[in-house]
């Protein structure tokens, strides 16, 4: 019977008949028990879910796009529009690459360009210049300083008749403005170097690429520059000749000629260039080769100086024959030049046959040794008088107009040089250590002359301005003024009584000096007395007589009865300087004080001058570059009264005619005095005629020791043969 429960059941193993079980089946179902079997799974640990917020916030930036692919997309939306036109220049683009060698050709054709490729190649060419050439010229810029030697300039000093004198500086170079350069001096320069400088645009194209050929090509350089290309070389750049300070000069050339005026340009150069004999500038030329100013050069002087901007060195014709023969050539080319484009008439040229020789040697180079004493006075008074600084003064470029006589200034420098010459051989012990000072002032107070030593190189020490030795008697006439002006006090607290040319003094040596209160005693006790030169006594005498004749005592009185400080006031007025004037005691009557020779010179001329003074000056004129500097000349003022000044002047011509009867026969209207100081360490002689007032010292020194005076141990000369007076009357023409 069967069990009716396991009818519908799956019927177990061993129930399934005889069949075998398939092997594929038995594994599926054993795998199928492992995939059922849970324990036997592999567990991996899912990651744990972010919180709201944060996710919300990750699914935005995975969703926001990167700066590069903003960017792309940007520019994509730019670009886009010009796609088709780039794919299309592409293809034009990919059919212009030249093909090298060339297909379909054989042999040496294939290394032939075709005339498309040698376009190409030109154009290309061009453009990149082109392109390379503007921006050279924008990256180019005019340099803001000039360079230091091309501004630096000499000072001139011109005689009193406007002659050159002396320059000072390293540099021989002055400038002038345009306005003061002739039209031919112009013109003669422009012919030579660049005709067509108003019209070109800066620079030569031509004359350019001829000098790149010779750099490039022969290994030098050469020429081809426009004037204003010189200008730039001479101002801006360096001398040295290579392709790239030949290409920057090109560039600042064409900017500077869009810049500046054309007549500007001209001006710089002609101011800058070099001419040879040390001097820069048509200005500094004119003088070194023709000794006269550029504004009175003529057609054929200035081609000539045109001709040496090629080269002084081949065509100064000074130098030699061969020199000579260029210059004169090369003279007859600019002039020719002048003709053909109109700047010179043919009956102009036809005036100048002769070659304008020039000096010999530059003239301002032969100064003289005497010159630069007077060059050193002159300049302290210019920086003076025209309110510059010792920079300023050292730019140069000053032309010094002074007041110094060349005819005067040579009588007196060959008298005291035949002096010094007479005493080496006569006196040679007191002569090694002699000292002659002089100098002669105008009644305006124009310095004239001035000896101020043998040689300013060995000796810088101005003898003519030094304050070092005392004015002995030759100070009496100041004392004579004093008490003729201020009057004699008797007494301390009552009115001054008058003095006068014939008022009696006391002339006896060794008479003691009086006070109101009574004698006057120096400070170690001792009563203070007056001597004569000598020891000789005069009696009673007036103070003209006085005066005339150099007695001591009355003065010496008289200084105590006018008031010293009356002195003092009355001397300074005249011209002597207050730091000059020696202690205020008795002596300081009998010429303590040390003035200079150009001083006492001063305070005799205003005697002369009807007692008005004027301070001396050596220079009348300033100009820089022709524009004239402001000075403050001196004006007259009154020092003592005009009747006075006659009085003293008198005085003066009486002891001219009573020394020298001979000379002053000759030469009325002449007045002087002879001065000897204390201890004979100076003799003296001051004096005035023709309006003309000089002074002369001769004193001994030791310079190497110190400057304290010695005896001049017959340095002087003696009465009849009295040194400083030969001087003087040489000095002033009367010898």
């Amino acid at each position: 019977m069967t069990d009716a429960s396991q009818g519908d059941g799956a019927p177990e193993a061993g129930d399934r008949g005889d069949e075998p079980l398939d092997a594929d089946l038995t594994l599926h179902l054993r795998v199928g028990e492992l995939r059922a079997d849970e324990t036997m799974q592999l567990r991996v640990p899912a990651p744990p879910e972010p919180p709201a917020a944060e996710g919300r916030a990750q699914r935005r930036r995975s969703a926001r796009p990167s700066a590069r692919e903003r960017a792309a997309a940007v520019t994509g939306r730019l670009l886009g529009p010009l796609a088709p036109y780039a794919r299309r220049f592409a293809r034009r683009a990919r059919r212009l690459k030249p093909c090298y060698p060339r297909p379909g050709r054989v042999g040496w054709r294939r290394w032939i360009p075709s005339w498309r490729q040698w376009l190409g190649a030109t154009v290309g060419s061009v453009g990149l210049l082109s392109l390379f050439l503007v921006a050279a010229y924008a990256l180019t810029d005019i340099p803001s300083n000039l360079n230091t030697y091309a501004t630096q300039q000499d000072n001139v000093y011109f005689w009193s008749d406007g002659t050159p004198m002396a320059r000072t500086g390293w540099v021989q170079r002055q400038a002038m403005p345009l306005k003061d350069i002739p039209e031919d001096v112009r013109w003669a320069v422009l012919a030579a170097e660049n005709e067509s400088f108003y019209s070109d645009p800066g620079i030569s194209v031509k004359g350019l690429s001829r000098a790149l050929y010779r750099t490039v090509g022969k290994g030098d350089t050469e020429g081809g520059s426009t004037i204003t290309q010189q200008y730039v070389k001479n101002v801006y750049l360096n001398q040295n000749q290579t392709v790239s300070r030949k290409f920057t000069e090109a560039m600042i050339a064409l900017k500077l000629d869009n810049k500046m005026s054309k007549d500007q340009i001209l001006e710089g150069y002609l101011n800058t260039s070099w001419f040879g004999r040390g001097s820069y500038g048509i200005q500094r030329a004119a003088q070194a080769y023709y000794g006269k100013d550029v504004s009175r050069l003529n057609a054929s002087e200035a081609a000539m100086l045109a001709g040496l901007l090629k080269g002084a060195g081949l065509y100064d014709p000074t130098l030699g024959k061969a020199n000579h023969k260029r210059a004169v050539e090369r003279w007859k080319w600019i002039l020719d030049r002048m003709v053909k484009i109109h700047r010179l008439s043919p009956q102009e040229r036809a005036r100048y046959r002769t070659f304008p020789e020039p000096l010999k040697s530059n003239p301002l180079y032969n100064t003289g040794a005497q010159s630069d004493y007077l060059v050193e006075l002159a300049s302290q008074y210019a920086k003076k008088a025209g309110h510059l600084t010792d920079k300023q003064f050292d730019l140069g470029g000053y032309q010094i107009y002074t007041t110094f006589d060349r005819k005067r200034e040579q009588a007196l420098t060959d008298a005291v040089t035949k002096a010094r010459k007479q005493a080496k051989r006569t006196n040679p012990d007191a002569a090694k250590d002699g000292h002659y000072g002089a100098a002669s002032v105008a009644t305006d107070g124009r310095i004239l002359a001035v000896y101020g030593g043998p040689d300013h190189r060995t000796q810088g020490y101005n003898e003519s301005n030094a304050a070092t030795v005392q004015a002995g008697t030759a100070f009496l006439p100041f004392v004579y003024a004093a008490g003729l002006e201020h009057g004699a006090h008797r007494t301390r607290s009552g009115p001054a009584t008058p003095v006068t040319p014939d008022t009696v003094y006391d002339g006896d040596d060794d008479i003691p000096v009086t006070t109101p209160e009574g004698p006057y005693w120096d400070r170690s006790g001792k009563k203070v007395t007056s001597r004569n030169d000598g020891g000789k006594s005069y009696g009673q005498i007036t103070l003209r007589q006085a005066l005339a004749q150099s007695v001591n005592t009355p003065f010496m009185q008289l200084g105590m009865d006018t008031g010293l400080e009356n002195v003092r006031q009355t001397a300074e007025a005249s011209g002597l300087l207050s730091d000059s004037i020696g202690p205020q005691v008795p002596a300081l009557s009998l010429g303590n004080s040390t003035p200079s020779a150009i001083r006492m010179a001063s305070g005799y001329a205003t005697f002369a001058a009807d007692g008005t003074h004027t301070e001396p000056y050596s220079v009348r004129r300033i100009t820089r570059n022709g524009a004239p500097v402001a000075l403050n000349t001196p004006r007259p003022r009154r020092a003592v009264g005009a009747q006075v000044a006659r009085e003293v002047e008198e005085a003066l011509a009486d002891s001219f005619r009573a020394a020298h009867p001979a000379t002053a026969a000759g030469g009325p209207g002449t007045a002087g005095k002879a001065g000897t100081a204390d201890k004979d360490t100076a003799a003296w002689y001051a004096g005035t005629a023709d309006s003309v007032s000089t002074a002369v010292v001769v004193y001994r020194m030791d310079l190497a020791k110190s400057l304290q005076p010695l005896p001049l141990k017959g340095l002087a000369g003696t009465p009849a043969d009295d040194v400083p007076y030969a001087l003087w009357s040489a000095a002033m023409g009367l010898g």
